[in-house]
């Protein structure tokens, strides 16, 4: 928890890269970037699509884009599995209203899931930082938000993908996924794992980072609901956001 402080103060004090002449001015530039490893079946896959495709059609969502300086948020949806693994499902996509959002969840329902094999948080964290380099747009925040279920076990350490989105003036947010559900090779669960203790202290860092934990795959709507909101608006708020009981 220290270093996760230590490192994310390091960077609220990097200065934040000159941005593109013409780049549209947005109040978020945000990388949502899904698990889709060897641990989440078919079933799991599924209920985290849904489940961004369900907050991106809620009020709530709509309302914290409404209420932001300039009305209007870019998102791109990635997911990832090994280090070898990511893929962009939806570019980037300006988001400044119902009728947007509608239509980003439209092509995410559309769009087929992939999956793969191994889990490298760092491949994802090194796969979307440049993302936001000529990507149009020139967001007051910039976020990357890793979901998933396991911790990196492929590709470079996961701190130091970390480190370098952080000098960039990145922020990395989390959604861990707590579950009992038996794990390929025989390999420890997610809750067996302390998955959430794993992500606050290796994976989320910057200025505001936090993480909400979702206790099973059924749990992923509410949990990613929550965190599109307080994301999106920027509130400032405790570090592990845990859901209240359904």
């Amino acid at each position: 928890m220290r270093r996760r402080t230590v490192l994310g103060g390091l960077a609220a004090g990097l200065a934040t890269p000159a941005r593109a002449q013409g780049e549209l001015p947005v109040d978020l530039e945000l990388v949502l970037a899904v698990d889709v490893s060897g641990s989440v079946d078919e079933v799991e896959a599924n209920q985290q699509r849904q489940g961004y495709v369900e907050a991106l059609r809620d009020p709530l969502v709509h309302r914290a884009i409404e209420q932001g300086a300039h009305q209007r948020i870019a998102v791109t949806y990635v997911e990832w599995a090994s280090a070898n693994f990511q893929q962009t499902v939806v570019g980037w996509t300006l988001l400044d209203g119902p009728a947007a959002c509608e239509r980003f969840a439209a092509m995410l329902a559309e769009a087929p899931i992939g999956l793969g094999r191994w889990t490298s948080i760092s491949g994802a964290i090194d796969y979307a930082v440049p993302l936001f380099d000529d990507n149009g747009f020139a967001g007051e925040r910039r976020v990357i938000d890793i979901s998933g279920d396991g911790t990196n076990n492929n590709g470079r350490p996961v701190e130091d993908a970390r480190w370098d989105a952080l000098e960039r003036g990145i922020v990395i947010n989390g959604l861990p996924i707590l579950n009992d559900r038996p794990q390929p090779f025989g390999m420890p669960t997610p809750r067996q794992l302390a998955l959430d203790d794993y992500y606050e202290r290796w994976v989320i860092g910057g200025p505001g980072s936090f993480m909400v934990v979702a206790t099973d795959f059924d749990d992923f709507r509410r949990a990613v609901l929550a965190k599109l909101v307080r994301e999106i608006a920027g509130r400032d708020g405790p570090t592990r956001l845990a859901l209240a009981g359904r």
